[in-house]
């Protein structure tokens, strides 16, 4: 099979001054959502938000392969933010593992990496990703007139007021009527293979690691700590405590500290 050519992405720098730090979203995500991150670090660090294939600004891909996905970072980083040599990446779910793949197929752009709440392994809890997609696809846009209807509308399925808020940051107002910027249906079909880690041979980044978990999440196990170190041999585990899956939100001074001290901002 031919391998596709990068895909096109978007991105938006946070900063003027200070080290490069690019940051990778999760799933539902796009680059805006670590922006009081990325201003928390400055005047120490640039940042690049970047938008993944089939989230926010950038294009729609055919298919969902982690292989393709961490080739169109690292083509879009050589391209601009990684012109002048390798940089931090930060990575937060299924960006965390992009940024695993794009450190191990693409060394030469990885600096030092950051991998929140998630573990290169093909078992995570997707049953709670199954249902919010499915909660919006039942949506049905036509009818709605306003974003309000939107949130009214989820509520009946998705209890929580800040998860609604952070899905629907993916409903777009298009004149009279709405659609959805991320390419849903791809990845509602391709769930398995987002929730999979692909099979990276013999491949080893003997870069350090930050390996980031939420307390209260379970999406790093102990049982992952073999295959993690497997690819990672220098990985560090700081757990954050009463952080659950979306480390950076539910503690951002916590996780700006890590990320402070680990790459040596403001040192």
């Amino acid at each position: 099979m031919t391998t596709p050519a990068p895909v096109p992405l978007a991105s938006t720098v946070v900063g003027d001054t200070g080290a490069p730090v690019v940051f990778l979203h999760g799933l539902f995500g796009q680059g805006r959502n670590f922006t009081q991150i990325a201003k928390a670090l400055a005047p120490d660090a640039r940042s690049l938000l970047v938008d993944l294939p089939n989230h926010g600004r950038s294009a729609w891909t055919e298919r969902f392969d982690y292989l393709e996905v961490a080739d169109a970072v690292a083509a879009h980083l050589r391209g601009g933010f990684a012109a002048d040599g390798p940089v931090h990446v930060v990575g937060h779910s299924m960006g965390g593992k992009v940024a695993m793949v794009l450190a191990l197929r693409h060394p030469d752009v990885v600096d030092r990496l950051v991998v929140a709440d998630i573990s290169p392994t093909a078992r995570g809890s997707l049953g709670e990703f199954e249902h919010l997609l499915d909660s919006l696809a039942a949506l049905d846009l036509p009818s709605l007139t306003r974003r309000s209807d939107a949130d009214d509308a989820l509520a009946q399925r998705v209890d929580d007021p800040r998860v609604r808020g952070f899905l629907l940051q993916n409903l777009r107002a298009d004149g009279d009527t709405f659609r959805w910027q991320a390419n849903l249906a791809l990845l509602r079909r391709d769930l398995r293979a987002i929730g999979g880690f692909p099979d990276l041979g013999d491949a080893v980044d003997d870069g350090p690691v930050l390996w980031v978990a939420g307390e209260r999440s379970d999406y790093v196990r102990p049982e992952d700590g073999p295959t993690m170190r497997r690819y990672f041999p220098r990985t560090t585990l700081v757990t954050i405590k009463g952080a659950g899956h979306w480390v950076h939100s539910e503690q951002p001074a916590a996780f700006v500290s890590v990320l402070r001290t680990f790459l040596e901002l403001g040192a």
